[in-house]
């Protein structure tokens, strides 16, 4: 109650200054220049402004995995929906391939289809050994690639857009590794507010914990290039009902509810895909 009245009285004072004609700046400074209204403006600023602990290094580093140098690339291709077929077959011949593919420094983590969420959908997560050097070694091969310049050709005339993004790994997250099926698995991708990623993944070093006794947690991953401020979870599931009960019985353990509380002012948007991984897919 006293801060609501100190409040009034200080927009009330503001309110009451007079507009000065052309001239008066000798007043206006000396109505500035008094030893209360500096600290009345702090008081106010403080309601409204963040305030943020200076750092000494990038995000990046504070937040992704030091032992590992590894970059990721997820990509989104919305295929025209009688396309989905055969695109999904032309993948399945192409990329193990180039997986497989010795001297690419690249690893093919997992590819699915959009069961739930955006349809006709497929989703691709690469993994660079090496982080940028790696990315700029594959894709300098890939173009001398005859085999890979017609794929991308005839996967070209089967899609309607594409989008993809550059990552990197939460330090705190399980290595996306490969894992026997079958599986459903579940991309959960959230669009965070400019500056709080740190908080983010603050609260999500606890907030892991309370999600490891199933084995669901396959990745956590945060974006560099493409649309920032983005976070990707994957999680794996045996099936839809398994979903739903794993993540009814977080709410039991004390403090997830907490931690839920706090992280989901942070988001500005998010999305669920359900998606079933290809064949060819390390994650099944």
């Amino acid at each position: 109650m006293a801060a609501r009245v100190l409040l009034r009285r200080s927009l009330a004072g503001a309110a009451a200054v007079p507009r000065l004609p052309p001239g008066g700046g000798l007043a206006l400074r000396g109505l500035g220049s008094s030893a209360h209204r500096p600290r009345e403006d702090s008081w106010l600023k403080s309601l409204f402004v963040r305030k943020v602990d200076p750092r000494k290094d990038a995000h990046s580093n504070l937040l992704a995995k030091r032992e590992t140098s590894s970059l990721y690339k997820i990509q989104f291709h919305n295929v025209k929906p009688e396309c989905l077929e055969a695109y999904n077959k032309l993948c399945q011949e192409v990329l193990p391939k180039i997986h497989e593919e010795k001297h690419y420094p690249c690893a093919l983590v997992g590819t699915w289809n959009t069961w739930y969420g955006e349809q006709d959908q497929a989703v691709h997560l690469w993994r660079y050994e090496g982080g940028y050097p790696a990315l700029n070694e594959v894709m300098s091969k890939l173009r001398q690639n005859k085999e890979f310049i017609e794929f991308r050709k005839e996967r070209g005339n089967m899609l309607l857009s594409r989008k993809n993004q550059l990552l990197l790994e939460f330090s705190f997250w399980n290595e996306p590794v490969p894992r026997d099926g079958p599986n459903i698995y579940e991309l959960r991708s959230y669009q965070l507010r400019p500056g709080t990623m740190i908080e983010w993944g603050n609260y999500w070093a606890r907030a892991i914990r309370f999600r490891q006794d199933n084995n669901e947690a396959v990745g956590g991953f945060f974006s560099q290039i493409g649309q920032l401020y983005m976070v990707h979870h994957l999680w794996a599931y045996k099936d839809l009902q398994t979903r739903e009960d794993i993540r009814n019985a977080a709410w039991h353990k004390p403090g997830w509810d907490e931690l839920v509380y706090y992280t989901v002012p942070l988001i500005q948007e998010m999305e669920s895909r359900i998606m079933i991984p290809l064949k060819i897919s390390p994650l099944q």
